[in-house]
């Protein structure tokens, strides 16, 4: 358990919102220079590489040099699961004006969206369903199993799930498969290294895209077609 110290250093650090802004700007999972965080938290390029500088130094950031460029990213996806959090709880107790909208109001993002490498929002929250209703996978409260039927029907699309649940247990001990409270849906969607390699795949087979300048993904019409007929969810 950490000291209490160690707690009020990580809370002070993402407590700023220049530091909020930025720590949510990459929580799609990308690596992002100091200006274009910048640009995302409305100061200085000197001003960012300042705050990136105790992020990194505190562990809650990577950075990855790439010629002259330095590259940042959050890192782990226990941070990203931390933040996450974090805006779950924000929006509850925001003052509601007339109704209580949860989540992001920007309806690109609750149709769907990267929550740092899985996919989250309507379509995360249909996959991690259509899957416990079809019995290939079961999610308990913090973790969950891929059973023999999930393992073929994902061995049948070409994601093999196999590999990563015989792979090496790596420092940050990622669980193969667990549940992730949807901040919009307040309903699981599937997270760990099975809903990583999922978001992976479905990129490299041209199932979703990326929306330029946020955390929102579109489904293609290949992706609509592929979603239903490997996992039985309906992209509407």
């Amino acid at each position: 358990m950490p000291s209490t110290g160690k707690l009020a250093s990580v809370a002070a650090l993402v407590g700023d919102p220049a530091r909020a802004a930025m720590l949510q700007a990459m929580m799609d999972g990308r690596a992002l220079t100091a200006s274009e965080l910048a640009g995302v938290a409305g100061i200085t390029p000197q001003t960012a590489s300042s705050h990136l500088a105790r992020l990194t130094s505190a562990g809650l950031l990577a950075m990855e040099k790439q010629g002259r460029h330095r590259y940042h990213r959050l890192a782990t996806p226990a941070m990203a699961r931390l933040l996450e959090s974090l805006m779950h709880v924000a929006s509850e107790i925001e003052t509601p004006r007339r109704t209580v909208v949860t989540g992001p109001r920007d309806a690109a993002l609750r149709t769907a969206r990267t929550c740092y490498d899985h996919l989250a929002g309507r379509l995360g929250v249909a996959i991690a369903d259509a899957l416990v209703l079809a019995g290939h996978v079961e999610l308990d409260s913090d973790a969950g199993i891929v059973t023999p039927s999930g393992l073929a029907i994902f061995d049948r699309i070409g994601l093999d799930v196999e590999h990563l649940r015989t792979a090496p247990i790596t420092k940050n001990r990622r669980l193969l498969c667990r549940p992730c409270l949807d901040w919009s849906e307040r309903r699981p969607h599937l997270a760990g290294k099975l809903g990583a390699a999922l978001c992976e795949f479905s990129f490299e087979k041209g199932w979703i895209r990326r929306v330029e300048g946020t955390r929102a993904v579109s489904v293609t019409p290949k992706g609509q077609r592929a979603f239903h007929e490997t996992l039985g969810v309906r992209c509407d």
